[in-house]
């Protein structure tokens, strides 16, 4: 068993990107963003699961808006294209699955 601390650190700086496993086929990943920080354009060559621990993030996947809350959760299929924005200062988490 491993305990992994996953901190708010949004009250110190601008956006965070964290590794926080990667294990053969999966990788988490923690990215804190601060309102209206953006991440460009890009597909992963794995399942991904975006669960928002806080905030709000407008995604676009392939074409498509939705936004992601703490009331929600994100799938994309491996290589969907997508890109984000932080309506609200968020905390996420990224899980990737390789298949």
């Amino acid at each position: 068993m491993e305990l992994i601390a996953t901190p708010y650190h949004l009250n110190d700086k601008t956006k965070k990107i964290q590794p926080v496993l990667n294990v053969e086929k999966m990788k988490i990943i923690n990215i804190q963003l601060q309102t209206g920080e953006t991440i460009p354009e890009h597909a992963v060559d794995a399942d991904v699961v975006i669960i928002a621990k806080s905030g709000k993030v407008n995604f676009t996947v392939e074409g498509e808006a939705v936004e992601v809350s703490p009331q929600n959760v994100l799938y994309m299929a491996p290589l969907e294209k997508h890109s984000l924005t932080a309506v609200e200062a968020s905390d996420l988490m990224i899980i990737q699955t390789k298949r």
